[in-house]
């Protein structure tokens, strides 16, 4: 089930036990007075590290891994600076606002009981204290990103009709299409070898697809593990920006009928059938401005964020270890 409960390090963690045991507790980085840890940078870089399992290239597996562990500190770091940002300024969140903010999220994951919302909270690695403590984290960061960062953040009239006439640059004659998959599901928590198994079945699948006269949509209903094994594994039809990255630049570069190799997404791995693609036009400026907007304003914002980050790194002492 995908759930909405924020950034969270779902995966186990990759390390073995044994010799290895040791490097856990290593200090990764250390920002100012605060101590990251290289079981944290592993952690949050988890998800991320599981998508490594089906990369047969060894050079390649570890330039991407180092980028990924990379990214993760980078992340950690920046949360480090935001939260000492925080406590300088005094700024608190009430239990009351932690409270609220509860509320939505059960009701975001259709949860009507307290006993299924923490089941789902235990599901994803969290107890409800530490889900609380993560949340509370959450608001204070907006409400100083909204200080700090939102009077910055302006759309224009201008700035909007440039980004639409750049769309139907790229979208008009764009195509969309009709899709089927099949679920092979992996735990975020699967090890590296149960993921390797899963691509191994998911392969299996794949073959099977391929040969003359399959019916995919009954094999999707016999094999799949997702919600939509039901309904032969459709997707129906879907342009460009909705699916993950991963499956759609796989889905727009398959022809009509064919078949792809397994692929990786947080859920497990899929198995997909393009089975129509068709030409669609651009839809008029009104009708799209809004959503032109949304796109622009989260862009400005992640960039002004970026650089208030990388001020906050200047001014503060940040050592790296790893």
């Amino acid at each position: 089930m995908k759930t909405k409960l924020g950034v969270i390090a779902a995966a186990a963690l990759l390390w073995g036990s044994g010799a290895r045991a040791e490097l856990v507790d290593r200090v990764a980085a250390v920002v100012n007075r605060d101590i990251i840890t290289l079981s944290e940078v592993n952690q949050r870089a988890a998800p991320e590290l599981a998508r490594l399992a089906g990369e047969k290239d060894a050079r390649r597996r570890a330039d991407a891994r180092a980028q990924m562990m990379k990214q993760a500190l980078d992340v950690l770091i920046a949360e480090k600076l935001i939260e000492a940002e925080i406590r300088e300024l005094g700024m608190t969140v009430s239990p009351s606002e932690v409270d609220e903010a509860m509320a939505d999220v059960r009701k975001q994951n259709g949860m009507e009981t307290q006993e299924q919302f923490e089941e789902l909270l235990q599901r994803e690695g969290y107890t409800l204290k530490s889900y609380r403590e993560f949340l509370g984290k959450q608001i204070a960061r907006g409400r100083l990103m909204q200080m700090k960062v939102g009077p910055k953040v302006k759309v224009s009239e201008e700035d909007l009709k440039a980004a639409y006439a750049q769309y139907a640059k790229l979208e008009g004659g764009e195509a969309e299409v009709h899709a089927r998959h099949i679920l092979v599901s992996v735990d975020p928590k699967a090890s590296p070898e149960q993921v390797e198994a899963a691509q191994k079945k998911a392969q299996a699948i794949a073959e099977e697809a391929r040969r003359p006269g399959m019916d995919f949509a009954a094999l999707a209903k016999a094999r799949s593990e997702g919600p939509s094994a039901e309904d032969g594994g459709d997707l129906g039809f879907f342009r460009r920006g909705v699916m993950v990255p991963a499956f759609e630049k796989t889905a727009f570069a398959l022809k009509e009928g064919e078949v792809s190799e397994p692929i990786r997404t947080n859920f497990g791995w899929h198995v997909l059938k393009v089975e129509e693609r068709r030409a669609v036009g651009v839809a008029p400026y009104e009708e799209l401005r809004a959503k032109l907007e949304q796109q622009l304003r989260q862009d400005k914002t992640e960039k002004y964020i970026d650089q208030y980050v990388q001020e906050l790194r200047q001014k503060s002492s940040v050592e790296v270890k790893i």
